[in-house]
């Protein structure tokens, strides 16, 4: 692929500025398009089992629009058939409308010929079969998940309904209780979207465009990573994706912009707000680290005595740069923060009102400060927060 001569040169603050407004944490928050209007913004919100405030799904849209009820973000996201699950980043919720673009990820998996799980001879017809007559079922309402305590160790059913949900013709269409619902997709996808017609091309500049837009501005790597496309997919369909190449000041690699995003100045207020790790404005390191100046790791599969920063420490956004750090948890209705990170002595009232609203959010009428890395901001962490 050969490299159109950028046109634009954005700086570093710019590119920071630019990001921050495409994932929706600068400008005035669109309230009324609510939790769906995020999701279709951001074209993708990654799931995970991990639970300490709350699932990462919920943190995403409160993040951005603040204490929007729980309950209304569930709703949001699975009634009416407004989206689905499927891989994309990781485990996503997806605008149902982009299920067409998703059919280069369907049959990649149809035509996988090696799989980890062995599928005992007519499992998959019987699934369907139940699911055509019974569904919406989960996989233990099937038959049952696992055949033993081990984790990988599932049983038939979840080895063929997971492969049906990879083919496309089962989709996840809620969580209940952290567990898949499936149902055929022929019933949760609208009938004008229920297709394949569109070949890998078509949905890779859908895909490609999408998370240009999503992002603002990012590399190559950037926009790979978005959708977790390969890079030779990525090069196949840049020059037509719609993004424009531009450089960013300390960028050392070629970048692309969503051009709506290069027509006006990003302004307005900036959140200030706890963030989930698997947010997509950090879900990248080597991004965040670009854009941010700012090294972020979940240490939650990190053996206890070698973690740093904690268990799911929250990086804290506040005036558009990454300030510090929480790994929370919850005692009955208070909000424990095990350990803070902060940048600094300006970074303590900023925490603080994140810490404070989060724990509005999630039910908790007080907080508690444990240990702070800095050990001379601890009491004025603790009066901030007694200002509240």
């Amino acid at each position: 692929m050969t490299t159109p001569r950028p046109t634009t040169a954005l700086s570093a603050d710019e590119a920071r500025r630019i990001a921050l407004r495409a994932q929706g944490f600068l400008g005035t928050p669109d309230r009324k398009a609510g939790v769906r209007g995020t999701l279709r913004h951001l074209g993708a919100v990654q799931l995970d089992t991990i639970s300490v405030l709350a699932r990462s799904h919920e943190l995403i849209p409160y993040a951005r629009l603040g204490a929007v009820g729980r309950k209304t973000v569930e709703s949001a996201y699975w009634e009416d058939r407004h989206a689905f699950e499927y891989w994309s980043h990781a485990a996503c919720i997806l605008p149902i409308e982009e299920w067409p673009h998703f059919a280069f990820r369907r049959r990649s998996y149809r035509n996988r010929p090696h799989w980890n799980h062995d599928l005992p001879d007519g499992t998959y017809d019987q699934v369907i079969k139940q699911l055509r007559s019974e569904g919406p079922l989960t996989a233990t309402e099937l038959g049952g998940a696992k055949k033993t305590s081990e984790w990988w160790d599932w049983s038939g059913t979840k080895v063929a309904v997971e492969r049906a949900l990879m083919y496309g013709e089962v989709v996840c269409v809620e969580r209940r209780g952290w567990k898949r619902v499936y149902d055929l997709a022929e019933r949760a996808v609208p009938e004008d979207l229920l297709h394949d017609r569109l070949d890998d091309t078509e949905c890779l500049r859908r895909l490609v465009h999408l998370a240009g837009r999503s992002l603002g501005v990012g590399t190559r790597a950037d926009i790979a990573d978005y959708h977790r496309l390969k890079g030779e997919q990525v090069d196949s369909v840049i020059d037509e994706s719609g993004l424009v190449p531009v450089t960013v000041e300390g960028w050392s690699k070629p970048a692309w912009a969503d051009p709506a995003a290069l027509e006006t100045p990003p302004r307005g207020r900036h959140r200030t707000t706890l963030l989930s790790p698997f947010d997509s404005l950090i879900w990248e390191r080597a991004r965040t680290e670009r854009i941010f100046g700012f090294t972020h790791r979940l240490e939650a599969y990190v053996p206890k005595p070698k973690r740093v920063y904690g268990y799911f420490a929250m990086p804290v956004l506040a005036g558009g740069h990454l300030v510090g750090r929480v790994d929370p948890a919850r005692e009955g209705r208070t909000l424990v923060a095990r350990q803070v990170t902060l940048d600094g002595p300006k970074a303590v009232p900023a925490v603080a009102q994140a810490l404070v609203e989060a724990a509005s959010w999630v039910d908790c009428t007080d907080v508690r400060v444990e240990r702070v890395d800095a050990p001379e901001l601890r009491e004025p962490l603790i009066k901030e927060l007694a200002d509240l």
